[in-house]
């Protein structure tokens, strides 16, 4: 049993390795398309394009970039809630001696670059609603890091870094709930709570079709969209209401599609960046990379190694301390999660668009690298 537990545990982390490497192209083909000379007006016309129909007067007609991060996204958000609902039903959030090292992990990683982001960019108040840009980890580009690292790094050191991603991803969705959340249409979010009433209703009746729950979902959407909080929290929401023997047949169902279709398709729209006139001294890029690079590894590492000292809980098994550095700095990828916050940070701010990519960009590529050589050479030791 532990040995196929094991086994399907490997090929889990084999899709998402494979689903980082896929997101990795989709990144670099956005920025070929937007450097190359005669592509970068295609580009923005692609992602700009009216598709239709109105859902919500605030945000207008639909294109082709809404779908992405309003719609493809809550998909998305629907595959991280089975998984942190899996996790603390019955996997490696299920009781505290479990929890207690990732999430002590978890917190320190995400107020860590958040001072970090707060201090680089103290002389402009109007970069602080960015603050939380750097505070999530990219399980997908992490996993793909490590996959090219292959057996160097141990599985109790995956399976961390994977457990810390998605009390990570907790956070995170919490953080887009509350801080960036304006004008709230109640009428709306009131229908959004009965139709999560009707979800909990068909589940504790044992329905075990996912067809109801689809449908639930996409009118969640709907109505979470049109009362102003972000529609991706839909997600999240119906992943708590479905029964457990049907949220893992939706997991299964999701995970292909979210790896390789949702996740790089979100990359290709976001990761656009035109190299042209970049400023690598700019407040807001500083606070974002440095945020990601120093303040990822510094929380994420300190608070292992305080937790330690302190007999709060024990490393993960079979790893040196030189290894738990490696996976801080893994920890720093923080590509679609904080590109998809940096988009909720400055809304109606294109000028700022390209800076807060330039900041993820270039915190996340020091990140993998210097995390791939650090586990590279703690391996070889």
């Amino acid at each position: 049993m532990i040995r196929r537990a094991a086994s399907r545990f490997r090929e889990f982390l084999a899709t998402e390795a494979a689903g980082g490497i896929v997101l990795m192209a989709a990144a670099a083909l956005a920025m070929l398309a937007v450097n190359l000379p005669g592509t970068a007006l295609g580009y923005e016309a692609l992602l700009h394009l009216t598709t239709g129909p109105t859902l919500s007067p605030a945000l207008g007609p639909m294109t082709v970039h809404l779908w992405v991060n309003d719609g493809a996204m809550a998909v998305f958000f629907l595959l991280v809630g089975l998984e942190i609902k899996r996790e603390v039903a019955a996997g490696e959030l299920t009781t505290w001696a479990q929890r207690r090292l990732p999430i002590l992990a978890a917190v320190a990683g995400m107020v860590a670059p958040a001072i970090v982001f707060l201090a680089c960019t103290r002389g402009d108040s109007g970069l602080r609603p960015g603050w939380a840009i750097p505070a999530a980890t990219d399980i997908a580009f992490a996993i793909g890091v490590m996959a090219l690292l292959g057996k160097r790094v141990p599985l109790s050191l995956k399976l961390f870094l994977t457990t810390v991603a998605i009390v990570d991803d907790m956070g995170a969705v919490a953080i887009i709930a509350l801080a960036y959340t304006a004008a709230i249409g109640v009428v709306a979010l009131a229908g959004a709570a009965t139709v999560a009433g009707g979800l909990y209703w068909i589940g504790r009746r044992g329905v075990a079709s996912l067809w109801p729950y689809a449908i639930g979902f996409a009118l969640l959407w709907w109505l979470v969209l049109l009362s102003g909080v972000h529609a991706t929290i839909a997600g999240v929401v119906t992943a708590m209401l479905v029964p457990s023997a049907p949220a893992r047949r939706l997991e299964h169902l999701l995970h292909p599609w979210v790896a390789f279709l949702v996740v790089p398709l979100f990359g290709f729209a976001n990761a656009g960046v035109a190299l042209s006139g970049v400023t690598l001294g700019d407040p807001l890029v500083l606070g974002i990379a440095l945020g990601l690079f120093l303040g990822k590894q510094a929380g994420i590492f300190g608070a292992v190694v305080l937790a330690e000292r302190l007999g709060l809980a024990r490393r993960p098994a079979g790893a040196s301390l030189a290894q738990l550095y490696g996976i801080a700095l893994l920890a720093g990828i923080g590509f679609t999660m904080s590109l998809f916050i940096g988009g909720l940070a400055f809304p109606g701010q294109p000028h700022l668009a390209d800076t807060v990519r330039i900041g993820v960009l270039s915190g996340s590529l020091l990140s993998a690298v210097a995390g791939y050589l650090v586990l590279r050479l703690a391996a070889r030791k």
